[in-house]
């Protein structure tokens, strides 16, 4: 998996800092909170403790680090939740086929690892506000691309994308004029933007953000264009997952959230995870 490779790479290159890396001055924080709402502080001792779950294969949001222990944004997101709310805060790994079976025996609390918000998952658990959106974003050489990117400005330009992707299916869809280049994998999509068989690549935002730090880049490219959000093509975004029937706990860790973003503390671990920001 192209994620995998990447964040490996990071973690060798970069550790998992504790600080602000250098250069993140200009990085843009994401920000999917209304600012016009206002939440209740839980009432003490509403919630004992809250019990997280996630899986260990997806960096850089949940994995094992070099020191064995797991680690990523989510994990980090995590605790800083049960910080803010005062609460005894336990993390585990579980295969991801498990995870809302887990949800559904009591045996978790919360799932955190991205689990898709869908019809079918909506049906089995709630959702905490999403605090996360994939981006899709182009990539090209430095000094290729016109300053606006459209339908008409990458009319005829070669653009590699990964076969059968939602990304293959957002450019159709809105570059209709692009002459797509479909690559079995992004890893050969972005070999080819290097070897200069395509103008740009189209993908995901975040696994391009740490290609563009790697060493495989060279430091041959810049994001171009975008960020683009559309949820038909990439879905809703990151949200924590809760049993149904445990409101409190569901507002509770809106309430975390929102804390969160007001002091800060979201945006350190982001700017942790993704000195590249994706946005």
């Amino acid at each position: 998996m192209l994620a995998l490779s990447l964040a490996l790479g990071w973690m060798a290159g970069f550790g998992t800092a504790l600080a602000q890396p250098a250069g993140t001055d200009n990085v843009t924080i994401p920000d999917f909170w209304d600012p016009n709402r206002r939440l209740d502080r839980p009432a003490a001792g509403s919630i004992a403790a809250i019990r997280f779950t996630t899986t260990d294969d997806f960096p850089p949001f949940n994995f094992i680090g070099p020191d064995g222990q797991l680690t990523g944004f989510n994990v980090d997101l995590a605790r800083a939740i049960c910080t803010e709310l005062a609460v005894a805060c336990t993390i585990q790994a579980r295969p991801w086929d498990g995870l809302i079976d887990a949800i559904g025996a009591g045996k978790v609390d919360a799932i955190i690892a991205g689990l898709a918000i869908t019809t079918e998952s909506r049906a089995k658990v709630a959702f905490s506000d999403v605090y996360l959106r994939p981006s899709a974003r182009f990539v090209a050489k430095r000094g290729t691309v016109p300053g606006t990117l459209s339908a008409e400005t990458l009319a005829g330009r070669k653009v590699a994308v990964a076969k059968g992707s939602a990304h293959e299916a957002y450019l159709a869809a809105f570059f209709p004029k692009a002459s797509r280049i479909p690559f079995d994998t992004p890893t050969l999509a972005l070999e080819a933007l290097r070897a200069g068989g395509a103008d740009l690549v189209f993908g995901d935002g975040s696994q391009l953000a740490f290609w563009l730090q790697s060493a495989a880049a060279g430091d041959c490219c810049d994001f171009a264009g975008g960020p683009y959000l559309e949820p038909r093509f990439l879905g809703e975004g990151f949200a924590i997952a809760l049993p149904p029937d445990k409101p409190e706990l569901r507002h509770a860790i809106d309430w975390a959230l929102d804390s969160l973003y007001d002091k800060g503390t979201f945006a350190e671990l982001y700017l942790r995870y993704f000195p590249v920001g994706y946005y």
